[in-house]
């Protein structure tokens, strides 16, 4: 029994979901997190990640390396996830 309660607690927790009202809003996305999406799916390794505040907005930047030694970064909005550049 006790093993239930802290698995729904670590469940809770981990959501990436919050309820505000009768509203739904999604969770930021975490500077790991965003990481992981650029370099999921591909060899490409990751050189550096920062977020910044561009525009006003939160924005991660990740330096990655390509399979064809090119630098590329990529603009990850942190609060919807979308790749800005």
């Amino acid at each position: 029994m006790r093993n239930l309660i802290k698995l729904m607690l670590l469940i809770f927790l981990s959501s990436h979901a919050v309820y505000a009202g009768s509203e739904l809003w999604l969770a930021r996305l975490s500077l790991d997190e965003a990481t992981k999406k650029v370099i999921s799916g591909s060899n490409n390794r990751v050189l550096g990640a920062q977020t910044e505040i561009i525009d006003g907005r939160e924005v991660h930047v990740i330096k990655v390396l390509t399979p064809a030694g090119r630098i590329q970064h990529y603009l990850i909005d942190a609060e919807t996830g979308e790749v800005i550049g």
